[in-house]
């Protein structure tokens, strides 16, 4: 039971819900997350198990698509509905040639504020903990990639929108900015994740019926089959040459996966060695 478990998220419950509840479900304590999302928020988790936990970081890398829905009119401290308002407008203007200009404004990279409740850290202490105790604090800037961006459907007071984004982008704080340039108040009211990496919302199984993709499968970088004496090598987690053409590879031996190296200067070096009993 080493690999990954994809998950299609409830709304109403945290990203530790779920870890908990497949952690029960395959009897270990060893689930981790690749990127947390909102109670409010709906949509495809990425969950490593057992060994797998060791792909956390490299699953955490991938873009992401999310459809988010935005009232209109209201600005909360939280940039979603859930939060407290702190502006409102019901006199706003849009329509639908200058919102999608705003938009495609977006494409490319920007410098994106982190928001207030987040659990990013800054000298050791988590965002939302200086939100709740009230206290002032310089938000940390990100620099994010907005690949697309396309509106599905706009209302008297919403619009739901499509936007696929480089790790760590802030769909909140996206619609939050959105609303800056536009000068209207607007909170994010629905999220939903469709797609990690290679891994969509299709994809995603049940609690109750858990498919664990294995690690062979996982990631998509180059595998190489190695021979007895490469083995004892690799599995030690010794330096070589890399004359494979790749930066990172899988080395298997059979079915099993016996560790992911990654380029360093020509060299590959032990980014993971996995326990196998062959």
């Amino acid at each position: 039971m080493d690999g990954i478990v994809l998950i299609d998220k409830e709304k109403g419950k945290t990203s530790r819900d779920i870890v908990n509840e497949v952690s029960r479900k395959l009897h270990t304590k060893k689930v981790g997350h690749t990127g947390t999302l909102d109670p409010l928020a709906t949509g495809l988790m990425v969950l490593c198990v057992n060994s797998g936990c060791k792909l956390v970081e490299m699953l955490t890398d991938h873009d992401k698509d999310y459809i988010a829905k935005v009232k209109l009119g209201i600005k909360t401290d939280t940039y979603d509905v859930t939060g407290i308002i702190q502006e409102e407008d019901k006199n706003y203007s849009l329509n639908k040639e200058e919102l999608e200009k705003t938009l495609n404004s977006f494409k490319g990279e920007y410098f994106q504020e982190v928001p207030i409740y987040s659990s990013i850290k800054v000298n050791g202490k988590k965002l939302y903990e200086y939100a709740r105790e009230e206290k002032q604090v310089t938000l940390p800037k990100h620099l994010v990639k907005i690949f697309d961006i396309k509106l599905l459907e706009l209302t008297d007071n919403s619009f739901t929108l499509f936007v696929s984004v480089s790790k760590g982008t802030y769909i909140r704080s996206l619609i939050n900015d959105i609303g800056s340039r536009l000068n209207i108040p607007m909170s994010m009211e629905e999220l939903r994740r469709t797609r990690v990496g290679k891994y969509k919302i299709e994809d995603a199984s049940s609690i109750d019926n858990l498919k664990i993709i294995p690690i062979i499968d996982a990631v998509d970088i180059k595998k190489v089959e190695i021979n007895d004496v490469l083995y004892k090598k690799i599995s030690n987690g010794v330096a070589i040459k890399n004359t494979f053409d790749a930066k990172e590879i899988m080395f298997i031996k059979g079915k099993q996966v016996v560790a992911i190296y990654k380029d360093d200067l020509g060299v590959l070096k032990s980014y993971h060695v996995f326990n196998n009993n062959l």
